[in-house]
């Protein structure tokens, strides 16, 4: 609990500081810097991190497709070790292991609903850059600092978080690995499990073998989808999807995909995921769906993207579903996924490469480019 001394003392004369990466306008690189960390309030966890994802959402905000205020401390994708909890908080304690999830209000319809990764205030609670009252957690030297992205800025050696935002895991799971189920694994394998939902049999198509992609050839296989189909112009990342599920490939510059898919499934693909967000790749997962099929799209275009395809596609029963966080509760699906990972039917670690905060920079060119690293896992000497 916060006691102590100083437990009287205003937030910011009991503040901490913390080394973290900062962006301070659009596309500019991380720069590493101290900053000071409020001290956790009454419905607030301190996390040390231990690692944390790189997702593409945390570039696209880098590089403003979302309207995000700068400078700001990013990173949505944490795990670590709770080191001190507000006062008010019950359900976890000081070293506690835990996977820091995404930010919702819990009072609209769609929380209410149990659908909390379409929260009707979600851009202000995840890309809004402050907390809820418009409050700051983080400063540094010298001016204005944003944090509180999708509720944690984890690209930081400390966090807060909500407690209602962090999910509790085994101590013995590997923790250093833990934090992309809070995104992008979970949005991966959400997508076919959670929100497609395929029978045993049904034909699936994943655009796109980045970690989201990948994770959704882990999903089409634990869900028993036969045949599961990766579209990627990487070769390298052909050969993972082949090794972690997908019983067929397709590369774009060698053949065209939505004729190699309907040969492949007869006709069209029962189910096709998206996770590209470029407008062409999903016209053409549309393309590839056999009739009554439905393709989920997951990828963070720019604000204003637009995609068109023929009207009379979608007329036989063919459908587009937008896919917003795997469509599940981080408290409840996180911890199916650590069970998963645990028992070696989730190996994502396959597709994760660490480097510590210092070479983000680094990390970030790596899974940019050619894309030779799927999921960059920023340390902080803990691991």
């Amino acid at each position: 609990m916060t006691t102590g001394p100083d437990a009287a003392a205003g937030p910011w004369e009991r503040r901490q500081r913390v080394r973290a990466a900062v962006v301070d306008e659009r596309s500019a690189p991380f720069t590493v810097e101290d900053v000071q960390l409020e001290r956790p309030r009454p419905n607030e966890v301190r996390v040390r991190m231990v690692a944390t994802g790189i997702c593409h959402t945390d570039l696209a905000v880098r590089d403003r497709f979302l309207p995000t205020p700068m400078p700001i401390v990013l990173g949505h994708e944490g795990a670590g070790v709770i080191e001190e909890v507000g006062s008010d908080v019950r359900s976890v304690r000081p070293g506690d292991h835990v996977v820091l999830g995404y930010a919702f209000c819990g009072e609209c319809p769609s929380c209410t609903a149990g659908k909390p990764a379409y929260c009707v205030h979600r851009g202000v609670l995840r890309y809004g850059g402050t907390r809820p009252d418009g409050s700051h957690t983080l400063r540094r030297a010298g001016g204005e600092l944003y944090g509180s992205f999708f509720g944690q800025s984890s690209f930081a050696e400390y966090a807060l978080a909500d407690e209602r935002f962090v999910v509790p895991v085994p101590g013995d799971a590997p923790l250093e690995y833990l934090g992309p189920l809070g995104c992008s694994v979970q949005t991966g394998v959400g997508s076919v499990l959670a929100a497609l939902r395929p029978d045993p049999g049904a034909s699936l198509a994943v655009f796109g073998t980045g970690p989201v992609g990948m994770s959704a050839v882990l999903g089409a296989g634990l869900a028993g989808c036969d045949p599961i189909i990766a579209v990627d112009l990487r070769p390298g990342r052909l050969q993972l999807a082949r090794e972690l599920g997908a019983t067929h490939t397709v590369n774009p510059t060698e053949d065209d995909p939505v004729i190699a898919i309907r040969d492949l499934t007869g006709g069209g693909a029962a189910f096709s995921v998206e996770t590209t967000a470029v407008p062409t790749v999903l016209r053409a997962a549309v393309d590839s769906l056999g009739i009554r099929g439905r393709c989920g799209t997951v990828g963070v275009a720019p604000a204003g993207a637009e995609a068109s395809f023929e009207m009379n596609t979608l007329l036989f029963g063919r459908s587009v579903q937008g896919i917003l966080l795997g469509d599940r509760v981080p408290r409840e699906f996180v911890p199916e996924l650590v069970d998963l990972h645990l028992a070696g039917k989730l190996p994502f670690d396959r597709f994760c490469r660490f480097y510590e905060l210092d070479r983000i920079n680094e990390a970030v060119a790596a899974t940019e480019g050619d894309g030779e690293v799927l999921k960059p896992l920023v340390t902080f000497g803990r691991t």
